[in-house]
Formats: C-alpha cells, sequence, structure tokens
C-alpha cells in the first residue's frame, strides 16, 4: 500500500499533465505542510516562478491571526490578493497540489477569489 505523501503526489501528477501556466494565466500551486502554507505563481512556459508567498513572510506573520490554520490561510489569501494585482497577475490557474479542495485549500482559494482574482 501506498503512503499518504506518494499517493498525494501520484494525484498531482495527474493534475499536472492537464495543468500549464502561461505568461497570461499563471498556475498557482500550493503546498501544505503540517504547519505552514506555501503558494507560487508560475510560468511554465519559461520555468519562472513569478511570485512566491507563505504563512512564514515576516509581513504576514505581523498581520495573521494566532489560532487556528485555516484563518491563516484565509488571512494569507486576502494578505496577498492585492500584491498579486500589483504585478499584474489577475487571471491564474490554481493548482491544489494533489490535495483535497477542502480546509485550509479551499479556505486560501476562496479568499484569493474574494481579492479580486480569476480562477
Amino acid at each position: 500500500m501506498l503512503k499518504r505523501e506518494s499517493k498525494r503526489l501520484k494525484r498531482h501528477g495527474k493534475i499536472r499533465k492537464r495543468m500549464t501556466g502561461t505568461l497570461e494565466r499563471p498556475r498557482l500551486s500550493v503546498h501544505r505542510s503540517a504547519k505552514n502554507l506555501y503558494a507560487q505563481v508560475i510560468d511554465d512556459t519559461q520555468s519562472r516562478t513569478l511570485f512566491s508567498f507563505s504563512t512564514m513572510d515576516k509581513e504576514f506573520l505581523k498581520s495573521a491571526p494566532k489560532s487556528g490554520k485555516t484563518a491563516q490561510a484565509a488571512k494569507m489569501g486576502e494578505f496577498f490578493a492585492p500584491r498579486l494585482k500589483e504585478k499584474g497577475i489577475i487571471k491564474i490557474a490554481f493548482d491544489r497540489g494533489g490535495y483535497l479542495y477542502h480546509g485550509r485549500i479551499k479556505a486560501l482559494a476562496d479568499s484569493l477569489r474574494q481579492g479580486g482574482l480569476e480562477f
């Protein structure tokens, strides 16, 4: 039987077969660890990371809520959506990284949508 992480990587591989990020619609890739959440905005045509952010960011930690990882994920989307818009990134392809669209992943996606991003 496969371990949990290898199953997730297998699901992520299936997602990545169909999903690519372009300069007009870059891919927002999400990684979730036990304590933190990381995201990158990637242009796959040039193999470049355009923008990255996480719950470990020093500016974010000053404004982040102290309770609950899901609340932190929602605040992360509110905090970084304006920064993405400043860079000219409005439309993205959301790559959930093989994780279920639930909990922290869903909270991040919903708050990015409320911040004005389209996906």
